[in-house]
């Protein structure tokens, strides 16, 4: 299955939660996660790593920056237009509005970058974006 909003190829894998065995599209996120298992707020899920490193715990919700300022989603994918509405109240409109999308502290996939309209970008925990518009007149 396609997902249009994020345009990433969707498909059900089996996770093992506290030994129960579940079936979960993927991706997805940490929020649905802890929905399908069912575990209070007392409760975190962590994603085994192999080899000798420290099992990686897996977020409820991801706190990022955007434009110096705290925000916390629950999408795995951000695309372009809602990193601008979490930059701004009220985004600057007009016909030579442009908006410029960089980040840092991404996933390894994508640790840091630029991204352009219409693209979507995986997120995680702690990411930060500078969203700034411009006028191309």
């Amino acid at each position: 299955m396609l997902d249009k909003q994020q345009g990433v190829s969707q498909h059900d894998v089996r996770i093992h939660i506290d030994r129960q065995p579940f079936e979960s599209p993927d991706p997805t996120t940490g929020a649905a996660l802890y929905a399908l298992g069912k575990l209070g707020a007392h409760r975190e899920l962590f994603r085994e790593v192999g080899g000798e490193y420290e099992d990686e715990p897996v977020p409820n919700d991801f706190h990022i920056i955007v434009n110096a300022r705290p925000k916390v989603v629950t999408e795995r994918f951000l695309s372009f237009a809602q990193i601008v509405a979490l930059a701004f109240d009220n985004p600057p409109t007009g016909p030579n509005i442009m908006f410029t999308i960089t980040y840092r502290n991404g996933p390894p996939q994508n640790p840091e970058g630029s991204l352009l309209e219409g693209q979507s970008v995986k997120i995680k925990d702690k990411m930060v974006f500078n969203v700034t518009p411009t006028d191309k007149s």
